[in-house]
């Protein structure tokens, strides 16, 4: 069986990453610090394996909090780890400002499902036919108003992806100006408001997720300036 480049470019970085671990740990005495590199070890490694990335350091988490306060106490581990992750996991299933996050993200799937990111780029593309690089402008102006009604990358990046870059590409632009234009423009996602980072980010901070937007309005609007200029 023939094995792709890729595959084995994984199994090359996985061996690199297993390898070290399993003859340098020692397994007989483990301190905490040999725990927590066999821990960031079997992350890598589940993450490249395909294992979704939030269930993994979710339960790597949890089994090796356990491991560590099992060596003191296993009934303070009980109560440290399992009782802390069901109150945690309540209390961030209380948090309202938490709320706004999947109703951006249905928000962004309904502009997508509409069709209204396609319109809006043949317009700009249009109106703006007389500007030098048109379309690259068009891309980055279509990915901020996107951005604002996202709020993540990857639905920008995405989406444009498919729409702008072959067209682009027909139109004789460069492969890397082509790509950078995208991925600049998709990355304004995560900075001009509504903002899904910024929520979760003033959610776990304490900090008021209005001052986050008002800080982060301008300096967005600013990058998407500067990227057309």
């Amino acid at each position: 069986m023939k094995i792709r480049k890729e595959l084995w470019f994984g199994f090359i970085i996985m061996g690199l990453i297993v390898l070290p671990v399993v003859f340098f740990t020692p397994w007989t005495n483990l301190t905490n610090g040999s725990l927590g590199l066999l821990m960031l070890g079997l992350v890598v490694v589940a993450i490249m394996l395909g294992f979704p990335t939030a269930f993994t350091l979710m339960g790597m988490g949890v089994a090796f909090s356990w491991f560590f306060y099992r060596s003191v106490n296993p009934d303070l581990a009980v109560r440290q780890v399992l009782d802390l992750m069901v109150q945690r996991a309540y209390g961030v299933m209380s948090n309202d400002v938490l709320i706004a996050v999947p109703l951006f993200v249905f928000m962004g799937y309904l502009v997508e499902r509409a069709a209204l990111i396609e319109k809006l780029f043949k317009s700009l593309h249009l109106s703006m036919a007389r500007v030098p690089g048109s379309l690259a402008v068009a891309t980055i102006v279509t990915c901020a108003i996107f951005a604002t009604a996202t709020g993540i990358v990857g639905a920008v990046v995405t989406l444009m992806g498919l729409l702008a870059m072959p067209a682009m590409l027909r139109a004789g632009y460069n492969t890397k100006i082509a790509a950078g234009a995208i991925t600049a423009g998709g990355c304004l996602g995560i900075l001009i408001p509504p903002s899904v980072l910024l929520i979760v980010y003033g959610a776990t901070a304490g900090v008021s997720v209005v001052q986050l937007y008002a800080g982060a309005f301008f300096p967005g609007i600013m990058l998407a300036g500067l990227y057309v200029g």
